[in-house]
Protein backbone atom coordinates (compact mmCIF):
# COMPACT_ATOMS: atom_id res chain seq x y z
CA UNK A 1 0.00 0.00 0.00
CA UNK A 2 2.73 2.38 0.70
CA UNK A 3 3.81 2.32 -2.51
CA UNK A 4 0.82 3.57 -4.09
CA UNK A 5 0.82 6.46 -1.67
CA UNK A 6 4.22 6.97 -2.59
CA UNK A 7 3.85 6.81 -6.31
CA UNK A 8 0.75 8.75 -6.31
CA UNK A 9 2.20 11.42 -4.21
CA UNK A 10 5.63 11.32 -6.81
CA UNK A 11 3.17 11.88 -9.81
CA UNK A 12 1.67 14.53 -8.04
CA UNK A 13 4.45 16.47 -7.18
CA UNK A 14 5.42 16.31 -10.62
CA UNK A 15 2.34 17.69 -12.10
CA UNK A 16 3.08 20.83 -9.83
CA UNK A 17 6.29 20.90 -11.60
CA UNK A 18 5.21 20.71 -14.88
CA UNK A 19 2.57 22.94 -13.75
CA UNK A 20 4.68 25.35 -12.84
CA UNK A 21 7.43 25.07 -15.86
CA UNK A 22 4.80 25.67 -18.71
CA UNK A 23 3.68 28.96 -16.46
CA UNK A 24 7.04 30.12 -16.31
CA UNK A 25 7.71 29.30 -20.04
CA UNK A 26 4.42 30.89 -20.97
CA UNK A 27 5.45 34.04 -19.42
CA UNK A 28 8.97 33.87 -21.36
CA UNK A 29 7.11 33.55 -24.63
CA UNK A 30 4.63 36.65 -23.49
CA UNK A 31 7.72 38.72 -24.06
CA UNK A 32 9.48 37.23 -26.57
CA UNK A 33 5.82 37.91 -28.13
CA UNK A 34 5.78 41.62 -27.19
CA UNK A 35 9.50 42.10 -28.39
CA UNK A 36 8.52 40.20 -31.68
CA UNK A 37 5.45 42.84 -32.15
CA UNK A 38 7.75 45.85 -31.36
CA UNK A 39 10.16 45.34 -33.90
CA UNK A 40 7.33 44.11 -36.09
CA UNK A 41 5.99 47.46 -36.36
CA UNK A 42 9.77 49.60 -36.37
CA UNK A 43 10.07 47.24 -39.66
CA UNK A 44 6.76 48.45 -41.01
CA UNK A 45 7.09 52.44 -40.17
CA UNK A 46 10.10 51.88 -42.39
CA UNK A 47 8.58 49.99 -45.02
CA UNK A 48 5.92 53.18 -44.78
CA UNK A 49 8.79 55.41 -44.73
CA UNK A 50 10.17 53.59 -48.43
CA UNK A 51 6.64 53.41 -49.45
CA UNK A 52 6.57 57.25 -49.66
CA UNK A 53 10.34 57.44 -51.57
CA UNK A 54 8.96 55.10 -53.88
CA UNK A 55 6.07 57.24 -54.68
CA UNK A 56 8.44 59.83 -55.57
CA UNK A 57 10.48 57.94 -57.35
CA UNK A 58 7.53 56.57 -59.63
CA UNK A 59 5.62 60.04 -60.01
CA UNK A 60 8.94 61.55 -61.43
CA UNK A 61 9.70 58.28 -63.93
CA UNK A 62 6.15 58.60 -64.73
CA UNK A 63 6.84 62.95 -65.48
CA UNK A 64 10.14 61.78 -67.43
CA UNK A 65 8.42 59.11 -69.69
CA UNK A 66 5.76 61.33 -70.36
CA UNK A 67 7.78 63.87 -71.68
CA UNK A 68 9.87 61.47 -73.48
CA UNK A 69 6.62 60.39 -75.07
CA UNK A 70 5.59 63.70 -76.06
CA UNK A 71 9.25 64.79 -77.79
CA UNK A 72 9.05 61.27 -79.64
CA UNK A 73 5.27 62.00 -80.77
CA UNK A 74 6.81 65.87 -81.93
CA UNK A 75 9.83 64.11 -83.66
CA UNK A 76 7.44 61.17 -85.49
CA UNK A 77 4.95 64.23 -86.57
CA UNK A 78 7.71 66.23 -87.95
CA UNK A 79 9.54 63.28 -90.06
CA UNK A 80 6.12 62.24 -91.34
CA UNK A 81 5.58 65.71 -92.45
CA UNK A 82 8.53 66.09 -94.51
CA UNK A 83 7.73 62.99 -96.25
CA UNK A 84 4.26 63.56 -97.39
CA UNK A 85 5.65 66.91 -98.64
CA UNK A 86 8.40 64.78 -100.21
CA UNK A 87 5.57 62.54 -101.72
CA UNK A 88 3.34 64.90 -102.97
CA UNK A 89 6.07 67.07 -104.39
CA UNK A 90 7.02 63.95 -106.60
CA UNK A 91 3.51 63.43 -107.90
Amino acid sequence: MEINVFLSMLLYIAAIVLVIVFIIVGIKLIGILDKADKVIDNLDEKVHSFDNAINVLSKTADGFANISNSFMFGVSNAISKIFKRKIKEED
